[in-house]
Formats: structure tokens, sequence, C-alpha cells
């Protein structure tokens, strides 16, 4: 039997999907009030404007021109998402910035490592960002949920500086689970949240090690 397709997942169009997601995205940001743009988001130390601008640097971006900027930040990935971040998203008015999506819902870009799957990824966890610290009630759709949580491995949460050392992270709303300790439940799409590294508004998750994950730490460079 040959390889699953990396453009398939669960006979699931990943290409369609993240299309899907980035068009609802791009949406919604139309949609935020001006004061809103200036929020901080969950990714530490951004605002929604800068989570928007990072969003869409793999789209604008040649390999030539990240390679330059992460010389100009001395190789430290980073320093340099963080610089990029914020330069663009005071150069960019923020209907470009959402413009930027909906105009390459279907661009092939995709992190070094994981694939489509990381891509899409990359969309939702980052558009969360966005929703859950504006307190906007936006459900992840379940299919693209199921794919990411599938996706959820060690190594990755270890890159993204979750610590679940003696945690098993509990879906209440479908049926997954990850780890080993005592259960912390919520969300599916507050657990990945989690799994990612970020730190959440109280009262989204239960179970006594659940306020680890809901204690926001001083604003530090965000991490894509």
């Amino acid at each position: 039997m040959g390889k699953k397709s990396r453009s398939t997942r669960n006979g699931i169009d990943l290409g369609a999907v993240i299309a899907s997601e980035r068009r609802e995205l791009a949406d919604l940001l139309d949609g935020l009030r001006a004061d809103q743009w200036d929020e901080p988001s969950l990714c530490e130390g951004w605002r929604v404007r800068e989570v928007a601008a990072h969003m869409s640097t793999g789209f604008r971006y040649s390999l030539a021109a990240t390679l330059t900027e992460l010389a100009k930040a001395r190789g430290g990935l980073d320093r340099m998402t963080d610089r990029v971040a914020r330069r663009d998203a005071a150069a960019h008015p923020t209907a470009r910035l959402a413009a930027f999506l909906r105009d390459n819902a279907h661009h092939p870009w995709k992190p070094p490592v994981g694939g489509l799957p990381a891509a899409l990824g990359h969309d939702v966890v980052h558009g969360l960002d966005i929703t859950v610290a504006l307190g906007i009630d936006r459900r992840v759709p379940e299919d693209r949920l199921r794919i990411l949580l599938d996706e959820v491995r060690p190594r990755g949460v270890r890159f993204f500086g979750a610590d679940l050392g003696g945690v098993r992270l509990c879906a209440d709303d479908l049926d997954w689970s990850f780890g080993n300790g005592t259960p912390v439940y919520g969300a599916a799409q507050d657990l990945l949240l989690v799994a990612f590294g970020r730190r959440l508004p109280a009262g989204r998750l239960r179970g006594g090690p659940g306020d680890r994950f809901t204690t926001v730490r001083p604003s530090e460079p965000g991490r894509a």
C-alpha cells in the first residue's frame, strides 16, 4: 500500500480546506473594529495587527528575502518573525492585511516542516490567537480540527514551548486526548492552542493543572 497523500486527510482536500480557512479569516478581519486591531492577541507581545501581518509573510516574501531577513536577525528565527511582523503591521492598512489572506487563499506556501497540515495549523492557530483574545466565538469546523489534533506530537509540543508534563489534555466536545497524567478538560480548539504553547483566558479549561495554561506571562516576542 502506498503512503497516504500529504495533500489529503481522511478524503479531505487539504488545499481546499486551507483556502476556506483563509477566506473565512479574511472576512472576519474585515469585520473588526479599528480598536480591535490594536488589542493584544494570544501570541505574546503581538497585537491583532501583528498576527495578521505574520500570517501572510510566507506569501509576500521569497525564499531569498526570507533568508536576508534571517541574516539581519543574526539567525534568530523568533527575532526575525517578530521584527518583520511589527514592521509589516505598521506598513500596511488593516484592509490590506485582510486582503493578503483572501488573495492568497490557494497559495502553496507551507512551513519547512509538516507540509500542508502544518500550513493549515498555522492559519487555524493564528486565527484563534485573534478570536479567542477578542472574545469572538468562532468555532473552527470539526474536520479541520480533527486534522490538526491528529498531527499533535511530542516534538511539536516541545517546539512551541508547551509544558504538558504530567498532564493529559481531554477534549469535552470531541473524542480526543493527548498526554499522560492529570486530566485538563476543555474545547478541542482550546486544547489545540495549549498544545501550541498558548495561554488562554481564565475559565476556558477545567481540571487541577488548568491554571498552568491560563496565566498570561509578560509580553515578549511572539512565536510563530
